[in-house]
């Protein structure tokens, strides 16, 4: 009687479904810390294009692993604490080599608090995340850790846009970013969580004409482009605020008990 063959693997199959994505986790790790390289040597280019790099890897490999049924706590916790590297660690160090240096003590400051915020923002998320699904899941609390971590780095993708349009003192336009996206991040203020976007199967050749058009337009006039998105970005923040507060209205209106309004007990 001919026996079954035993396959030898090196790892088990849910395993190996969790590889991919803790890989990606993993190299936004690594960009993000070579931003800060890159801001040591003043290429200050090189580590803008490296934090949106991050920011690509950590919109994949949420998308991945969700898609390959390969998300664990390990991959959660490992990505918030890429986001922090990424975006919190990474975007101040190299706004503190460009610009807050130049404050002394109080510019060192700011670059802790903003940290701090970050590192708060992403333990909210990760508590507020548990919660059963729901219309709120458009929603974010605060703004994202990577959106603040590419808005707190406007001012100097302003300033490789060589866009003049107006003069603009850095040495005080820094601070009040570090300070405003800061408080955003620890908020409670409903931003667009982008996250359930469906399109009209006949605008889909359209949407994919904008999103090829966009990319041309990022690799041509990068940082242009970049400082158009950030004020895009900005402009949204109040509308997402003001979109939250009509539906939570209709929920409460059409007689819906929504009874875990706060998701967390602090902040």
């Amino acid at each position: 009687m001919e026996r079954p063959k035993n396959n030898f693997k090196i790892v088990s199959d849910k395993k190996a479904r969790m590889l991919l994505p803790n890989a990606l986790t993993l190299i936004n790790v690594c960009i993000g810390l070579s931003s800060i390289k890159f801001a040591l040597d003043e290429k200050f280019e090189l580590s803008i294009i490296a934090i949106i790099f991050a920011a690509i890897f950590d919109a994949l490999d949420g998308r991945v692993a969700r898609m390959l049924k390969g998300t664990s706590l390990v991959g959660k916790e490992l990505d918030s604490l890429a986001d922090l590297i990424s975006f919190g660690v990474a975007p101040a160090f190299i706004m503190y080599f460009w610009s807050l240096n130049n404050l002394g003590k109080f510019g060192w400051l700011l670059t802790m608090i903003f940290v701090v915020c970050v590192a708060l923002r992403l333990a909210r998320f990760n508590v507020s995340s548990n919660s059963e699904p729901s219309w709120k899941d458009n929603y974010f609390e605060g703004v994202p850790s990577p959106a603040g971590g590419i808005l707190v780095l406007m001012p100097l993708i302003l300033s490789l846009s060589e866009i003049d349009l107006i003069k603009i003192s850095y040495d005080i336009v820094v601070p009040i970013f570090f300070i405003s996206i800061s408080f955003l991040l620890i908020s409670k203020i409903p931003t667009f969580a982008f996250k359930k976007i469906s399109i009209p199967r006949r605008m889909t050749i359209f949407a994919l004409f904008g999103v090829v058009l966009f990319f041309g337009l990022l690799l041509i006039y990068t940082f242009k482009v970049l400082v158009i998105c950030g004020l895009i970005y900005i402009c949204l923040i109040p509308i997402g605020y003001f979109s939250y507060q009509k539906i939570h209205k209709q929920k409460i209106l059409s007689g819906e008990n929504d009874t875990n309004e706060d998701l967390e007990d602090i902040l």
